[in-house]
């Protein structure tokens, strides 16, 4: 399958997103007064921790599916275009 250059556009859209807004939030987590006791990490820490870490590994692959959908689209058109330059070279029987 491949995505049209709209959905790959989308998609890596998606994962710069994650990027840009996740690790902010993170720290926002991290110093949040609810984070730690006594010096030692709460489960709302660990928990939005794994949220993080889970959002940023979806956001990873969304991006790298769309960066690999428009280069998949971009030989697509390109073999395309290639073809019906070949085939108007083609003389006819």
């Amino acid at each position: 399958m491949v995505l049209s250059r709209r959905w790959s556009a989308f998609l890596v859209t998606v994962g710069v997103w994650t990027w840009l807004i996740w690790p902010r939030f993170g720290l926002a987590i991290w110093k949040d007064d609810r984070s730690f006791a006594d010096g030692r990490p709460t489960s709302f820490l660990t928990v939005h921790a794994a949220l993080i870490a889970a959002s940023l590994a979806i956001g990873t692959t969304v991006g790298v599916l769309g960066v690999r959908g428009w280069r998949a689209a971009s030989r697509k058109a390109s073999t395309a275009e290639d073809s019906v330059a070949v085939g108007a070279e083609r003389p006819k029987n």
